[in-house]
C-alpha cells in the first residue's frame, strides 16, 4: 500500500494533529503512511476546510513551541560538564558552552518559526508613534531568561554556587 493521495477529513484531522503537537510537516511527511507534502499543498487548494483546519493548526504548533522553550531553557542537565585531574581526581565542573549554546539556537528557531506562524501573537511589536521605539516582547523575555543563565553560569564557576548545581525543587 503506498502513501494515500486522496483528500480524506480522518487523514487530514491527523496531520493537523500532529502539526498542533510540534511536529514539523517534513517529519509528518516522512511518515510512509502520511502523504507526501506536495499532496498536502494541494489538499489545502482545493479544500477551504483542510485550508482553515491547517492555519488553526499551526498557530497551536506555535503554542507548543512555546512551552518548548520554557522546558529548553529550564532544563540545565547537560549545561556542566565534570573534570578530572591528572591522577584521577574530581575537578570543579565547567559549563559545556557547546550545549548552552545549542539550547539558545533552539530557543532562537522555535522562537522565529512562532512569529511567522502567528505573527498577531508572537511576532515582533512595533510602535509607531513618533517618539516611538521598537519594541521586541519575545526578546525581551529571552534576553532576561539568558541573563540569569548566564549570571548563575558565572556564579557556579567561581564556587558561589555548589558543585552538583542548583537544588530546582528547593526554589519552587
Amino acid at each position: 500500500m503506498g502513501r494515500p493521495s486522496d483528500y480524506g477529513p480522518e487523514i487530514a484531522g491527523e496531520i493537523c494533529d500532529r502539526l498542533a503537537s510540534g511536529q514539523t510537516l517534513r517529519e509528518i511527511c516522512r511518515d510512509e503512511m502520511m502523504p507526501k507534502h506536495t499532496t498536502i499543498y494541494r489538499w489545502m487548494r482545493e479544500h477551504d476546510e483542510f485550508r482553515s483546519q491547517y492555519a488553526q493548526a499551526r498557530e497551536a504548533q506555535a503554542d507548543t513551541w512555546a512551552d518548548e522553550i520554557v522546558e529548553i531553557a529550564d532544563d540545565g542537565t547537560n549545561d556542566w560538564m565534570e573534570r578530572r585531574g591528572k591522577d584521577g581526581e574530581a575537578l570543579d565542573p565547567v559549563a559545556d558552552h557547546e550545549h548552552i549554546s545549542r539550547s539558545k539556537l533552539r530557543v532562537e528557531a522555535r522562537k522565529w518559526l512562532m512569529g511567522k506562524a502567528a505573527p498577531k501573537k508572537y511576532g515582533d511589536k512595533v510602535d509607531v508613534n513618533l517618539g516611538g521605539e521598537v519594541k521586541h516582547g519575545a526578546d525581551d523575555a529571552l534576553a532576561r531568561i539568558f541573563g540569569r543563565l548566564d549570571a548563575a553560569a558565572a556564579l557556579k564557576s567561581s564556587g558561589g554556587l555548589a558543585a552538583s548545581g542548583v537544588d530546582r525543587e528547593s526554589e519552587a
